[in-house]
Parts: structure tokens; C-alpha cells; sequence
């Protein structure tokens, strides 16, 4: 192990005896009380050394037998140690990779602050590499959507979608002005894999468009169409929902932004329990539904520019949480911004008794961001049981939350 203090949390004296660690209130950490010459230890915790050299270095400033291994202990149970060799063989793959490593560099950094683990954030940034995202769907929010996971280092980001790329799917991160003319899904790939940092990871055999998509991490499906979008077909994931592909959707409808639900087949509400929920609470859905969907089509729908690129960066982070092993609060949930006030609410989607998903039959919301629980993904991402412990009951005396 090569301590370090985790770098992204900035480090400031309170007083002369207590240090504060981080900035804002879901993050800063202070400890004390802290002598002189542990502050200055503190210095040498930067990944340069192993524990035998900081033991020898800790000596030579007179610190007391068994005092550095104990200051180690005590950041790392606070979750503000990392280990700059940690992560494991894959961790180490990546760190060869410097053009790669450089691009993610701020990517690493952030995932330091959510993982308590000494190492655990090498190790999911390099997980993400193996992992397989399938996103439906080529428009203003699809196409840059894939941009952001690739850039984020997702190994494999594949987008489906039919037509042509016309003047109006142009959008900056998104597909740019020379696509126009070619085909959405190629053109879309072609922005996942210029963003993807280093050599992209060989694609595997592509699954016809329909099928189950066998071996997804993630479906996202992120439609043009904004009646998919306000009233997505329970039919359209039903190849999901048979093989288990947990799904996210995505996209703008009129002047209004949607990222939700996160649906984790059998367990969470789905497009079915949308639908359901939906007629109960005015009978009159259906048939409004079936005339949005046979009215004559519009050729160029609202997409305010921004909106799209909002949400499709939320719907990215949303994704990269699950894909890291968390439970985003889009389980269980749709959020949705209007144009012009632009104010984020979430709406509670719950599992309904009539749908043939299953989820209903769970229980409360075991899957919602209330209870804060983390899940496995594919990748098996998930911080272990006892890291959980240490981070959030099993502080050190001395450690404790700031009020800022």
C-alpha cells in the first residue's frame, strides 16, 4: 500500500489543532486533535511511499512507535486515505496507460470522494472499462449521452437508432455538422468512440435491434419520439424485461426534460407500472396515449438545445452511479425540468400490483434512493460490507462530519 490523502479534498486549519478536509457539506471531514509534526507528517502521505519508507521517515521526525501506522488507520476508517497501487491487476493495467489515465484523471478524482475503500476508485474506473452500455436512440440527448459514458470511460457504448442524420439532430457533444446525411447510429457511434480516452475496446458481435441485448451492463433508452418519451411502450422493453437488462430512460418531451425511471427488472416499477399508475389516476390516459401515437408525425419535434444537453448529462450520471454499484435516486423515480423556471422535482413511480413485471410483489422501495443501499451490477462493483461499516459507523475517535 502507497497512503496518500486523497487529493481532491481540499485541506485547510480550523485551528491549530484540528484540520478540516473538503469543502462542502457532503464531503468535509475534520480531524483532531492534531499535533505539529503530524501535521507535517500529513505532507508525506502522497503515494510517493510504501509504510516501511513513511515508518523510517516518521522516525526521523521523532513521531512515536506505532503512531504512523495508527494515523493510517485512522484516515483510512475516516475514508480519507486512498492507496495510489491499489485497485487491483485491472487498476494496474490502467495506470500503463497514461494517455488514457490522463484523460480520466478528474474522473478518478471525483470517484475518490464516494468510495472509502484505499483504492476502490482505481478499481471502478477500472471496471467501467469492461462493462457494455447499449443507448437507444441517436437524437439531441442519445448521441451525446453516449459521448459522456465513453468519455467516462465506459468500455463499450453502442447506440441504435434508424434514419439519417438531419440538420436538426445536430448538437454540440453530440452529432456535429458533417454528420448530417449519414447514418444516425453509425454517426453516433463515431462520437462514443472519438471520445472514449485511449484506444476504444474491441466491439463484440452486435445483437439485432429488439432482442434482449444479452450482456448489457445498461440499457438507455433515450427515444426522439417525444411520445416515447412522456409514455413509453412497456412493449418496446419487454426483451429487457425477460432477460433481466436493467434499463433507464431518458429525453425531452415538449419543453420538458425526463430522466427516469431506472427500471431493475422484477424489482423496480417498469414503463408497465407507469402506464398502470397513470390510468388509475385518469382513466382517460389510454385513449389520449393511443391518439398521440397515431396523429400524423411531426417531422422536426421541440428539443430545446440546453434542455437536451442537461439531460443527458444527469442521465449519464445517473447511469455511471448504477454502473459503479450505487442506487441512483432514478430508481423508483422520474425527475423532470420545465422550460422556463427549470426546476429539478422527482416523481415517485411505484411498483403496481397489475403489471406483470413482478416488482409489486417486493416490497416497499428496496431499490429507492431512501434507503440509500448500494446494489450489484454486472461488474460486481459494489464496496464491500465492511468498507460500508467503517465509513459510515465506525469513525475513529477524533474524526467527525464539518458544518459547513
Amino acid at each position: 500500500m502507497h497512503p496518500m490523502v486523497k487529493p481532491a479534498l481540499r485541506r485547510g486549519w480550523r485551528d491549530l489543532n484540528t484540520v478540516q478536509f473538503g469543502m462542502t457539506p457532503a464531503h468535509a471531514m475534520t480531524l483532531g486533535p492534531m499535533d505539529t509534526a503530524t501535521g507535517s507528517f500529513l505532507e508525506l502521505l502522497n503515494g510517493t511511499r510504501g509504510l516501511a519508507l513513511l515508518r523510517e521517515e516518521g522516525g526521523r521526525m521523532d513521531l512515536p512507535d506505532g503512531h504512523v501506522d495508527a494515523l493510517v488507520r485512522r484516515l483510512a476508517r475516516a475514508g480519507l486515505l486512498d492507496d495510489a497501487r491499489g485497485g487491483g491487476p485491472d487498476a494496474d493495467a490502467l495506470r500503463k496507460k497514461k494517455e488514457a489515465l490522463d484523460r480520466l484523471s478528474p474522473d478518478l478524482a471525483s470517484l475518490s470522494l464516494v468510495t472509502s475503500e484505499p483504492g476502490g476508485a482505481s478499481r471502478i474506473l477500472a471496471a467501467r472499462r469492461s462493462l457494455r452500455v447499449q443507448v437507444r436512440g441517436a437524437g439531441r440527448v442519445g448521441a451525446a449521452l453516449a459521448g459522456l459514458l465513453s468519455g467516462a470511460g465506459v468500455g463499450e457504448v453502442d447506440v441504435r437508432d434508424g434514419g439519417r442524420v438531419e440538420p436538426w439532430d445536430v448538437a454540440p457533444g453530440g452529432l456535429p455538422a458533417d454528420a448530417v446525411g449519414a447514418r444516425r447510429d453509425e454517426a453516433a457511434r463515431r462520437v462514443a468512440r472519438r471520445a472514449a480516452p485511449g484506444r476504444p475496446a474491441r466491439r463484440g458481435p452486435q445483437s439485432p435491434p429488439g432482442e434482449g441485448s444479452p450482456g448489457h451492463s445498461l440499457v438507455i433508452i433515450a427515444p426522439r419520439d417525444d411520445v416515447a418519451v412522456h409514455a413509453p411502450d412497456a412493449s418496446v422493453a419487454a426483451p429487457l424485461m425477460a432477460s433481466g437488462t436493467p434499463h433507464l430512460y431518458a429525453g425531452v418531451v415538449e419543453g420538458t426534460g425526463v430522466v427516469g425511471p431506472l427500471v431493475l427488472p422484477g424489482e423496480t416499477a417498469c414503463a408497465g407500472c407507469l402506464h398502470e399508475n397513470r390510468t388509475d389516476q385518469d382513466p382517460a390516459w389510454p385513449r389520449l396515449v393511443a391518439q398521440w401515437c397515431s396523429g400524423k408525425p411531426r417531422q422536426v419535434r421541440p428539443c430545446d438545445l440546453a434542455l437536451a444537453a442537461t439531460v443527458a448529462g444527469l442521465a449519464a450520471a445517473h447511469a455511471l452511479a448504477f454502473l459503479d454499484g450505487h442506487a441512483p435516486s432514478s430508481a423508483g423515480a422520474r425527475w423532470e425540468v420545465s422550460l422556463p423556471g427549470l426546476h429539478w422535482h422527482a416523481r415517485p413511480l411505484w411498483a403496481h400490483p397489475a403489471c406483470p413485471c413482478g416488482a409489486a410483489e417486493k416490497g416497499k422501495g428496496e431499490h429507492t434512493s431512501e434507503d440509500g443501499e448500494s446494489h450489484e451490477t454486472m461488474a460486481e462493483q459494489q464496496p464491500s460490507e465492511e468498507f460500508r461499516r467503517q465509513a459510515h459507523t465506525a469513525r475513529l475517535a477524533g474524526t467527525w462530519r464539518a458544518h459547513v
